[in-house]
């Protein structure tokens, strides 16, 4: 085996190196790969491979587990200059020894230890280019003390909803498809720990694979939350199932929603808005507003009476309170959970969702235990609505039903009422 290189050296490949695969050891860190052009930036986000995104448009660059890509050198662009293989990590890379493998097929293999890293949590470990008609690989150990984020914007990827890089990717030889949507990541992935972000990428691919079986990936959405806080409600905050259904409502905010957080309301006899669900903070707002009585809201807001909102059910206020507050001609979707009731004034709830059947506006209710829901059930077979806007499911236990199940009840009817609400052009 020849001599690992050094910070700062190449080396030339073999004309028969044709497929690589390229090992990161040593570090509890992600693997990342950038097709890069010239000036050393993604030409779109796409070319950015990881593990929400684990293959590169072309398929010249494939993620192929925790710590492996596999670079096809034949497969890859002509506008793409070089392919760079980081990580990211949760702690300084100094931590343990990190070393780089790349494995030929013709049977070479080279090996990189990063050097010179001390407080980065993110770097760029080896980059393979292209020099004079051949394919070469450097050892580079370029290491960001902030971070994925640091990183990932410095290589042009588009992370916070940031504009666009000013700087137009070159115009390709002939007319390409559109890129299929892909799963969103969203501002404050790269504060999590790696198992959070785990749990929230396989939860980010469910919602998109119903989204992209309904022929609904990429469709925009304002995302409302609406939980019950009523006193039939104890048993559920109590056993933290209220807690595990707002963790698995954010990932349905960052595929849909535009800025990826969830809008949330508690509501009883009246109702109060709360402040919106983050990826980076949702665990802080569970601790600090999943509550059925007390005075909560530090540090993310004023503090808040919740005794004021009341302890039985009233609807009808928090269902106007989100009409009154609709923006013009752009889908809203609402996630409305609740154990039962609507029993009161229940003509005044059918003529409100029949009323709002016009506005931009899908209500999804979801009926938690194994009570008697109402007029809810009803929600389908409401006659004289321009399109169907409201859905109804119920899970007797949260916490038996799968991801891909829950989402697919969830998104199910969504979709369908996208497409009828824009033929009616009640949405855009």
């Amino acid at each position: 085996m020849p001599a690992p290189l050094a910070r700062g050296q190449n080396v030339t490949l073999p004309a028969a190196a044709g497929r690589l695969t390229i090992t990161v050891s040593g570090a509890n860190a992600d693997i990342l790969a950038f097709a890069l052009r010239e000036d050393r930036r993604v030409r779109s986000d796409a070319d950015f491979v990881f593990f929400n995104q684990p293959r590169s448009p072309e398929g010249s660059i494939t993620l192929d587990g925790p710590s492996q890509v596999t670079v096809h050198l034949g497969a890859i662009p002509a506008d793409v200059e070089r392919v760079a293989i980081a990580v990211a990590a949760d702690t300084p890379l100094s931590s343990s020894p990190v070393t780089t493998t790349i494995a030929c097929d013709d049977g070479s293999v080279i090996v990189a230890p990063a050097e010179g890293l001390t407080t980065e949590q993110a770097a760029i470990l080896v980059e393979v280019y292209r020099r004079n008609g051949q394919w070469k690989v450097r050892s580079e150990s370029a290491g960001w003390t902030a971070g994925f984020a640091a990183l990932v914007r410095e290589l042009g990827v588009t992370v916070d909803e940031e504009p666009a890089p000013s700087a137009p990717a070159p115009a390709p030889a002939a007319p390409q498809p559109p890129a299929a949507p892909t799963v969103r990541m969203v501002k404050g992935e790269e504060k999590l720990s790696l198992e959070k972000r785990q749990t929230l990428n396989l939860r980010k691919e469910a919602v998109h694979k119903v989204l992209l079986t309904k022929g609904a990936a990429g469709a925009t959405a304002r995302v409302i939350m609406v939980i019950d806080k009523t006193g039939s409600m104890s048993s559920l905050y109590r056993r933290g199932t209220v807690r595990r259904a707002v963790e698995r409502m954010v990932p349905v905010a960052t595929q849909l929603d535009s800025d990826g957080a969830l809008e949330a309301y508690l509501y009883a006899k009246s109702y109060v808005k709360l402040p919106d669900v983050t990826v980076a903070e949702a665990d802080l707002w569970i601790d600090t507003f999943v509550h059925l009585n007390g005075t909560h809201g530090a540090p993310l807001s004023a503090p808040i009476e919740y005794k004021r909102i009341g302890a039985v059910n009233e609807e009808l206020p928090i269902m106007q309170a989100i009409l009154n507050d609709l923006p013009d001609r752009q889908p809203v979707l609402v996630l409305f959970f609740t154990d039962g009731g609507f029993y009161s004034k229940v003509p005044l709830i059918r003529s409100l969702i029949g009323d709002a059947a016009r506005l931009p506006v899908f209500w999804q209710f979801i009926g938690l235990g194994k009570n008697n829901f109402g007029v809810l059930t009803e929600l389908d077979t409401l006659a004289g609505r321009v399109v169907d806007n409201a859905g109804f499911f119920q899970i007797d236990d949260l916490d038996r039903i799968s991801d891909a199940d829950l989402y697919a009840r969830l998104l199910g009817e969504f979709p369908d009422w996208l497409r009828a609400a824009r033929a009616q052009r009640i949405i855009d």
